[in-house]
């Protein structure tokens, strides 16, 4: 398909933000780079038939279906990936192509002006180590930290990473709405970490609520992630309640035991954004 040809990377999705970013990426790597988006008049059957890769990057609730239009006109000698948070349903959906096929998840939002320093999860699914080599290849050459998992380990490691700390920054938000606390009163009396906290908080409603919806009701691990939270709380709130400082310590001191070294390492990474937002 490729010949002598300059090879060809396709987008599907890609006038998005994400799209955009990747596009770069690629044109960067030597690939000449289609895109296809509801407004185009490239298509996502031309991008299908045309390019010597192919990427969906559309929406999670949407990956599936869009990937199984496309399907049948892929080829032997294609890859195929996605850029979904998910990577089960979407890997499963891409296997029934005749492409090679790598699930992708970039653990970055679009705003990151590019690549460098940023993980993107790789989860081979049917390609030989030469392709994913190059792919990978690709990334790290432009800065990037790629992690190879399987789809199943990373959903249910995202289930953490993204699932319980988008659930607890919601929880904050919605807390403070609940108890109509004025921010403009709070921020007279902020700490450094309440003020780290609340951009967490701003910086995710900020956002498509689509995307959030989708990470927290999509990924079937999710449930059991946000069990554990809710005993968490229930525990740590009946510790509080009893106002019992022995019970608080042997709590504080499980966690900090099974966080290890982290502990030490946070400090000095919110020390280090802490001295950014006084000298800002």
């Amino acid at each position: 398909m490729t010949g002598t040809m300059k090879q060809k990377a396709g987008i599907i999705g890609g006038t998005g933000k994400m799209g955009r970013l990747f596009a770069k990426v690629f044109e960067n790597a030597g690939y000449e780079v289609l895109v296809s988006g509801r407004k185009t008049a490239i298509t996502a059957a031309d991008i299908a038939e045309q390019c010597d890769i192919v990427i969906i990057s559309v929406p999670i609730r949407e990956t599936v279906k869009v990937i199984e239009s496309i399907a049948p006109r892929l080829q032997p000698g294609q890859l195929l990936c996605d850029f979904t948070s998910l990577k089960v349903r979407p890997v499963e959906a891409m296997l029934t192509s005749k492409a090679d096929v790598i699930g992708l998840h970039p653990m970055f939002g679009p705003t990151v002006k590019s690549i460098s320093r940023q993980t993107i999860i790789v989860c081979p699914a049917r390609a030989d180590n030469a392709r994913v080599t190059a792919l990978v290849g690709i990334f790290e050459a432009q800065g990037a930290i790629c992690t190879i998992a399987t789809p199943e380990e990373h959903d249910r490691i995202v289930a953490v990473v993204q699932g319980l700390t988008h659930f607890v920054t919601l929880c904050m938000a919605n807390t403070v709405r609940r108890l109509g606390i004025d921010l403009h009163t709070t921020g007279k009396f902020e700490s450094p970490v309440y003020q780290i906290e609340l951009s967490l908080v701003g910086r995710l409603l900020s956002q498509d609520p689509a995307l959030y919806a989708d990470i927290l009701q999509q990924n079937p691990y999710v449930p059991e992630v946000l069990a554990a939270c809710r005993n968490s709380a229930a525990d740590l709130a009946a510790i509080v309640e009893a106002k019992d400082p022995e019970q608080f310590r042997k709590f504080f001191e499980q966690n900090s035991r099974h966080l290890g070294t982290y502990c030490q390492e946070g400090q000095k990474t919110t020390d280090a954004l802490i001295e950014c937002m006084v000298n800002r």
